[in-house]
């Protein structure tokens, strides 16, 4: 009983901002006869204001589909996802997303590449010209807003991408394996700011990653997913109190929800090897 109560994801408490019930994806081969995809199936995960929920798990699993399809850039194939019990039908402005390789207009300052967005919305730039140069700041990049992308290291440029989709105050912040091309010591720093951030702005966020101690330390909930098709295998919640520091990694609890959620992941993988040997 206790390993089955332990396999069930744990409902937050509180109303949902984000729910996911009964989602399925499939992509249909273009041509040339081939079998239709799966990507999700009977994918549900609810998610309360203000929480911070890391998605693990196998490549292919559909971890970055289901981000999509709650960004609104792809439509799900059965089910439903909703934000403030609204349907998710296309982008919002309410979800702001982070992707793993900066997406900045090479041509542009750091300064017009954060305002972007808000000025081709129409907004004031007397409020979100000083709004980005606080937010600058608040990502440690005080001083280069006159920079252009090129003059900045990989680290600096996702700080960039991050205070880009701040300033336009999301209640969600969909972040897709931010810091999956940075090395090991900035992707500690990264990790350190992005609960500096949320301890500020207290967004809900949705954090793609194969990193499980990455996971792990940014997190409220971690869940695990099964191999394609993606459904829920594993949920745990990290109890330890946020912000973090580095000493958590050498923790007790740290040390035991990685054990755990290492053999979820690797079982899928391996699982997956056995099936395509055969």
């Amino acid at each position: 009983m206790a390993e089955a109560a332990r396999q069930a994801s744990p409902m937050p408490t509180g109303r949902p901002k984000v729910s996911f019930q009964g989602v399925e994806k499939v992509y249909r081969a273009a041509s040339g006869g081939r079998e239709p995809t799966r990507a999700l199936d009977a994918f549900d995960l609810q998610i309360v204001p203000g929480e911070i929920v890391s998605i693990i798990g196998p490549t292919g699993c559909g971890k970055s589909t289901a981000l999509n399809i709650l960004a609104g850039f792809e439509q799900a194939t059965a089910g439903v996802v909703r934000v403030d019990d609204e349907i998710v039908t296309g982008p919002g402005r309410n979800r702001g997303v982070v992707f793993q390789q900066p997406s900045l207009f090479p041509w542009m300052s750091v300064l017009d590449n954060v305002v972007l967005g808000v000025k081709c919305r129409g907004g004031d730039p007397t409020a979100y010209g000083p709004r980005a140069l606080e937010l600058l700041a608040e990502v440690g990049l005080a001083g280069f807003e006159r920079h252009y992308p090129y003059q900045l290291s990989g680290g600096m440029q996702q700080r960039v991408q991050i205070a880009r989709a701040l300033i336009g105050e999301p209640d969600i912040l969909l972040m897709d394996e931010p810091f999956g091309a940075l090395d090991y010591q900035t992707r500690l720093l990264m990790q350190k700011l992005l609960l500096r951030l949320w301890a500020h702005f207290r967004p809900t966020i949705l954090f793609i990653t194969h990193d499980v101690g990455e996971a792990i330390f940014i997190s409220d909930r971690v869940i695990a997913m099964t191999r394609r098709p993606g459904r829920v295998k594993l949920a745990v919640e990290v109890h330890a109190p946020k912000p973090r520091d580095y000493e958590f990694l050498g923790s007790p609890e740290f040390i035991r929800l990685e054990h755990e959620l290492v053999l979820a992941v690797q079982g899928e993988v391996e699982g997956r090897e056995a099936e395509a040997a055969h």
